[in-house]
């Protein structure tokens, strides 16, 4: 007796013309998904979720892939039990010309901006 092998496992995602600026402008606000995608964008592949080294719990990492996933930032598809993760630059560029190329170059400005010495968080006091 054989068991059929189970289907592939596909998860939802908008089409393109389903894909809205708000959406995708608040999967972009968050840190983290903007981490997810600044690392995407860099090696232009498709990375499993296990790839990210995040600063979150594996449940909050979660959440957070669905978030980029469901504005249609990325898309997913399992490759065995691996979810792999690739960004939708072709939808995102033919939507919103030069948005996601604007902000992977204010986010690496923001970056090296933090990281140079003299440049931390200023602090003001209200004089009363």
């Amino acid at each position: 007796m054989s068991t059929a092998a189970p289907g592939p496992r596909v998860l939802a995602h908008p089409d393109r013309d389903e894909i809205r600026l708000e959406a995708v402008l608040h999967a972009l606000s968050d840190a983290v998904r903007l981490r997810i995608v600044r690392e995407l964008a860099d090696r232009e592949a498709a990375l499993s979720c296990s790839y990210f080294d995040l600063p979150v719990t594996k449940s909050t990492t979660t959440h957070h892939f669905r978030v980029l996933r469901e504005s249609g930032v990325v898309r997913q598809t399992y490759q065995g039990t691996t979810k792999l993760n690739a960004l939708r630059r072709d939808d995102l560029d033919a939507l919103f010309p030069g948005l996601l190329d604007t902000v992977l170059a204010a986010a690496l400005a923001d970056s090296a901006r933090r990281a140079l010495p003299g440049t931390g968080a200023v602090t003001s006091s209200a004089s009363g």
